[in-house]
Parts: C-alpha cells; sequence; structure tokens
C-alpha cells in the first residue's frame, strides 16, 4: 500500500528481483530510459482517441487493471533506473516542485484557462 512503503523499499524490491535474474547485465541508462518510454507508449495506448468520459468510464470497469499494470510497469523502469544510478526520488521531485512553484505561481496559474501545463 502507498501509505505504508517508502521509495528505498521499492527501489530494494526492484534491486533485488533483477539481481536474482542476473540483469544488471541489460540495464544501463539507456536501455532503462527506453524502458520508461516504451511501457509509457503502452499506458498511452489504452487512451487513445478516447473522450474524457469514455477514460473516466474505463477506470470503473476491468480496464483499470490493465491501465494499472501499464502503470506499474512505467514505475518499475523509473525506480531501477533511480535505484542503479543513485537518483534520490524524493529529493528530486521535491526540487522540481520547488522549482516549478516559481514558474507556475498560483495567483497566476489557478483558475487559468490553460487546459495543459507544462513540468
Amino acid at each position: 500500500m502507498d501509505s505504508e512503503t517508502t521509495i528505498k523499499e521499492l527501489k530494494d524490491a526492484v534491486k533485488n528481483f533483477c539481481g536474482d535474474r542476473d540483469w544488471d547485465q541489460y540495464h544501463n541508462a539507456k536501455d532503462l530510459a527506453i524502458g520508461i518510454i516504451t511501457e509509457s507508449s503502452e499506458l498511452l495506448e489504452h487512451f487513445r482517441f478516447k473522450s474524457e468520459k469514455e477514460v473516466e468510464e474505463m477506470f470503473k470497469t476491468d480496464k483499470k487493471n490493465e491501465i494499472s499494470e501499464e502503470l506499474a510497469d512505467v514505475l518499475y523502469f523509473v525506480l531501477r533506473l533511480a535505484q542503479k544510478y543513485d537518483i534520490d526520488l524524493s529529493t528530486e521531485l521535491k526540487n522540481k516542485l520547488k522549482k516549478n512553484e516559481s514558474r507556475y505561481p498560483v495567483e497566476k496559474s489557478k483558475g487559468s484557462n490553460n487546459k495543459y501545463t507544462e513540468l
């Protein structure tokens, strides 16, 4: 459960899983980044050509399980890349949010008509 598991525990689980299978030889930064984008594309396939209403409905069906599995695949590769190259995801996310606070202040962003914003 998210509320009971740390990022370190997840990274350790991925490390052990890969270590048990001797996959370090295949997991360099380039190939892990490719894995992130490949799995992200598979996640995106579920939403292609769907309206917002159709997407919302998918989360009320068995399709949610398929989407969840693809999201877990993306997370696996993110965790593996961070684990292999000693990237502290918690610190990096906090730093990114802080940077974005100055780029997108609440008073200028909240309620704006811009549907899409850049992180």
